[in-house]
């Protein structure tokens, strides 16, 4: 998979579009996530990440929390912890358990070595400067702390590109059409180690690899439909291409009896 465009590079981490659409509510981010029910093996991601802050005490923040999944976990195993949660969304907050305000990853407003772990799950590639947030992550937690990261690789649900690509081909009637927009191509797991290297001493890398399973189109055309705030990204019309890519996805499932998509994301921990 290439690098996105510049274009593609400036709307992902576009914070009018990221606040005021893609965020805006958690439908979107809410559909990506239930994808993963149909995931062999099933990772538990907050119960993981609860795991990795075993030995943690004291203050927690959740930067890019979107909808609070991993605050509400946290809030049921890990009562004793002090969470609070930032995203640059106010739409996307009104669901999550307070104290939550809205920040700007590259500028916390938090003091220095004022927090004992933070959280950054799949949100590094929103930002526009990603060492920038890299050194804020560094700068606000403690020398004992730690900061745990998620993100997905550049291999991950390669299948969906190419549905997409084809869906959209048959849309435009050519071959192939256009790539449909990458999230994480500018933090891949590929990625995060060296950015993360730049700040912190230790990154362990904990890859999480599996399968998907459907026997319904809806859940990947959910996911897929998802990205509707990125829609002028993909040179082709949006809503013709997910219907393409329903019926293809349909038709595979009529002839194999499933579908599947492979997965590989991970989570990195990282420390001082």
């Amino acid at each position: 998979m290439t690098d996105p465009s510049a274009a593609h590079d400036a709307a992902v981490t576009d914070r009018t579009r990221l606040a005021g659409s893609a965020y805006n509510g958690d439908r979107d981010l809410a559909a990506r996530q239930s994808l993963y029910q149909w995931q062999t093996p099933r990772y538990d991601l907050p119960g993981l990440v609860a795991e990795r802050l075993g030995d943690v005490r004291g203050r927690v923040v959740d930067i890019g929390c979107g909808n609070g999944k991993f605050i509400q976990r946290l809030r049921q195993d890990r009562p004793d912890l002090s969470l609070f949660g930032f995203d640059i969304a106010p739409g996307i907050l009104s669901g999550v358990p307070s104290p939550v305000a809205v920040a700007d990853a590259t500028r916390l407003p938090l003091a220095a070595g004022s927090v004992d772990a933070a959280l950054a799950l799949h949100m590094l590639y929103h930002v526009p400067d990603i060492p920038q947030t890299v050194m804020e992550l560094a700068r606000v937690i403690a020398r004992s702390g730690v900061v745990i990261v998620s993100t997905n690789s550049d291999r991950d649900k390669a299948e969906l590109d190419d549905l997409w690509q084809q869906a959209a081909g048959d849309v435009l009637g050519v071959d192939r059409g256009p790539a449909r927009i990458s999230l994480s191509a500018r933090f891949s797991l590929e990625k995060a180690p060296a950015f993360l290297g730049e700040a912190f001493s230790r990154v362990d890398v904990t890859e999480l690899p599996g399968t998907i399973t459907v026997h319904d189109p809806e859940p990947v055309i959910a996911h897929m439909a998802s990205y509707r705030a990125w829609a002028d990204q993909h040179e082709v019309p949006f809503d013709a291409t997910i219907d393409r890519a329903r019926t293809l996805v349909a038709d595979h499932i009529a002839r194999y009896g499933m579908y599947a998509i492979s997965c590989l994301g991970g989570i990195l921990v990282c420390r001082l």
